[in-house]
């Protein structure tokens, strides 16, 4: 009688064992149909201030996800990094303890190198060149992606990238010598200013602030949304607007979330996510002259307009440095984009 009873009990916790196995693997939140029959929470972060244009295409993509499924789903964003960096959110979309996020290629980059084709300076001649680059070969090279637990959605913006410091106006490559710049930890943005005679130094976006305050830094290169809301104006006095970069902002879901979504949950997203990017990116283009136009009303920063060609002339050998890390056939593709 106690042989069958162990037997009777080590068969329940197998069977407990294969039940949640299944259930597990199966869409939770979902009929056999592919049908939304409860409610699916998912938790979206980033790093930006929630006056960002893309933080604000964050809260659209969520208001649209709830609007399209009658509440069902739910999209609670997470600003600021309070989720963590951006390299400690794409680990978390792999492991799928973060369900989203919006990151930026210089960082995605490290998970998958061809997407730091999008990096490389001065490589798009618009804006509209930049959206047909990234909806199609950019939307190709995301697909890697699903390899490593990430897949991606879609492309909003972060902006268009500008240098600036507090120690000296730049006007050209030669007023950069020495300047120590924050970049991103990326390898194709440490090269590139020190094409420029920069000295690049790799941080974390949450710790810029502080840096240039203490004069760790003397400065830093990012989009004018970042300079507004972020406030750096206030610890940097000069801004020289070289475009030296586009800054996309692609928006991820972990694939371990995403198996467990019920196929009209899937569709959802995807619309949704579809429609966000559109509106975002319209948002930004507006916002940017507006961002100009308030950070030099603060009096606080010098913003220079600058001859571009001398920046594209050296910057130029970045592209052989790492045409074969990102793909020459990529490059190519991109350039030949009407």
């Amino acid at each position: 009688m106690k042989i069958f009873a162990r037997l009777s009990i080590t068969a329940l916790l197998l069977f407990g064992l294969v039940f949640s196995l299944t259930a597990e693997g199966n869409q939770e939140s979902g009929s056999a149909s592919g049908e939304i029959t409860e409610e699916i929470v998912i938790k979206l972060g980033h790093i930006a201030d929630p006056s960002h244009p893309y933080a604000k295409g964050a809260e659209e993509f969520a208001r649209l996800a709830s609007e399209k499924s009658g509440g069902m789903i739910q999209v609670k964003v997470f600003p600021s990094s309070q989720l963590g960096g951006q390299k400690e959110l794409i680990e978390g979309i792999t492991y799928g303890s973060i369900d989203m996020a919006l990151v930026g290629t210089a960082v995605l980059g490290q998970f998958q190198p061809q997407i730091s084709l999008f990096d490389l300076p001065f490589l798009f001649r618009d804006r509209d060149h930049a959206y047909k680059s990234l909806d199609t070969v950019g939307m190709e090279l995301g697909e890697e992606l699903e390899k490593n637990g990430i897949k991606l959605l879609g492309y909003m913006e972060n902006g268009i990238r500008h240098l600036t410091n507090d120690r000296r106006e730049v006007t050209s490559p030669a007023d950069m010598k020495g300047l120590k710049i924050r970049v991103m930890t990326n390898k194709i943005y440490i090269a590139m200013m020190k094409s420029l005679g920069a000295s690049p130094t790799p941080m974390a976006f949450g710790e810029l602030y502080s840096a240039m305050q203490q004069g760790v830094v003397d400065g830093q290169e990012n989009p004018s949304a970042h300079i507004w809301t972020s406030r750096f104006f206030e610890v940097q006095q000069y801004a020289s607007k070289t475009a030296h970069a586009y800054a996309p902002e692609p928006v991820l879901i972990s694939m371990v979330t995403w198996k467990k979504l019920p196929a009209q949950a899937q569709d959802i997203i995807i619309e949704s996510a579809k429609e966000a990017i559109s509106w975002q990116r319209q948002l930004s283009t507006d916002q940017d002259n507006e961002f100009w136009d308030k950070i030099i009303a603060t009096g606080k920063m010098k913003v220079t307009e600058v001859d571009r060609q001398p920046f594209v002339d050296a910057t130029s050998p970045v592209y052989a440095e790492f045409a074969e890390m990102v793909g020459q056939a990529n490059i190519d593709a991109v350039q030949a984009i009407k």
